[in-house]
């Protein structure tokens, strides 16, 4: 239905059909987040970035239930009004304009305060975000992603930039990034801003300190740091204190697809969706201590090209053994996506391609010793793998695992 609306609408025409759709839903949905319209409110956060936006949406749901309040999120890992959650399997991190509507609408029904958003580059250009009366944005990094789609980095950038220029009240913005400027300059009511601290790295997590108070998180990664403090950041906005966000990011055990141990003993096994040059170079370095063995592919269907590449570059530089294999490969050939991954390589490194993801993770479970890693990066917690002719095959590279390691 859709790539038959694409043949007969005009391109320049397009953006206005997104535009009605994101304007019907907020009629059909009766205006859910329009404080001025409802006797009920509700407060939306909404999260962009290339990276971090599900693991930041899952902190700091956890620190405004802490609170005391009735939180509804919306994710690439799932979605969450209360008590009641399901796992999101639309391969979307953030839904169409009736989905986003209609998620909110029950949100407000369920007498939630708080709804927190990923918000989209891809969602942004389709007006998903339109007619959202965002209370809070957050800007958690920027690096090159989604270039084919935008047409630059520049356009990428500016379609971030548009979810801040609509919203007015409050931003929250990472100082560390070096595209943080270009966030700075759209005006809010109020702006709350974060720069990493003294940071100790564990191997069971993170220690830094805010304040003088001291945090200790169950997260693996530098990287998980940024998330904290845009969490955190969060929570001050709302009036949270520093002891709440504290006790609240403490008894979180991990984010699921997310730098995630899946095996513990007699090696591990960590599965992570690390999907960028950015994001698989600080998944490597953070377990760069231990012997690597990485499970790696790329997605197909025209994304992000010119990554490939470069994952595969960096994949050189910090794995001992490293098995090429299929992630989702779409309408394109996989085999094709990891010729390019190889043109990364070095002409002397030996490697290993196998295409059948299963078959790839089992044998990097037949390669492993005692307190190896294993790491598979790409998928996460995604419930299926897209094939050709728009397939959708059940999968979480997480159970693969247990399966597989359970045979050994």
């Amino acid at each position: 239905m859709k790539e038959t609306i694409k043949k007969f609408i005009p391109a320049f025409l397009i953006g206005w059909y997104h535009f009605f759709l994101a304007f019907l839903g907020v009629l059909i949905y009766r205006f859910p987040s329009c404080l001025r319209r409802q006797a009920k409110k509700i407060k939306v956060i909404g999260i962009t970035g290339t990276k971090g936006k599900s693991t930041v949406v899952e902190l700091a749901s956890r620190i405004l239930e802490n609170a005391g309040y009735k939180v509804a999120s919306l994710s690439s890992i799932k979605f969450k009004i209360g008590e009641k959650e399901w796992p999101n399997k639309l391969k979307m991190t953030m839904p169409g304009r009736m989905k986003v509507q209609r998620f909110l609408r029950e949100a407000v029904n369920s007498n939630c305060q708080y709804a927190i958003l990923e918000v989209t580059s891809e969602g942004i250009l389709q007006h998903r975000h339109q007619f959202i009366d965002f209370n809070v944005v957050v800007f958690t990094n920027l690096s090159p992603e989604h270039i084919e789609r935008h047409g630059s980095f520049e356009n990428y950038r500016k379609a971030k930039g548009k979810l801040f220029k609509a919203c007015k009240k409050v931003h929250i913005l990472n100082l560390d990034d070096e595209n943080v400027n270009y966030f700075l300059q759209f005006k809010a009511e109020k702006k709350f801003g974060f720069t990493s601290t003294s940071i100790k790295e564990l191997p069971t997590g993170l220690n830094f300190e805010i304040e003088d108070i001291k945090f200790e998180l169950n997260l693996l990664g530098q990287f998980n740091v940024y998330n904290a403090l845009a969490a955190i950041c969060i929570g001050l906005s709302q009036g949270i204190d520093l002891e709440t966000c504290k006790s609240s990011l403490e008894r979180i055990k991990g984010i699921p697809g997310r730098m995630e141990e899946v095996i513990s003993q007699p090696f591990k096994v960590i599965v992570d969706y690390a999907h960028t040059p950015d994001s698989l170079e600080s998944v490597y370095k953070t377990l760069s201590d231990s012997k690597l063995i990485c499970v790696l592919g790329a997605a197909g269907g025209g994304r992000d090209k010119w990554k490939r590449p470069k994952m595969g570059e960096i994949a050189s530089k910090y794995c001992q053994k490293i098995i090429l294999t299929n992630e989702d490969p779409y309408d394109e050939s996989p085999l094709k996506i990891l010729e390019d991954i190889e043109k990364g390589f070095p002409q002397t490194l030996e490697y290993e391609k196998i295409l059948d993801r299963r078959e790839a993770i089992k044998k990097a479970l037949s390669l492993a010793k005692k307190d190896d890693t294993i790491i598979i990066t790409g998928k996460g917690c995604e419930p299926w793998m897209c094939v050709a002719g728009g397939k959708k095959i059940p999968w979480d590279d997480r159970q693969v695992v247990k399966e597989e390691f359970e045979k050994l």
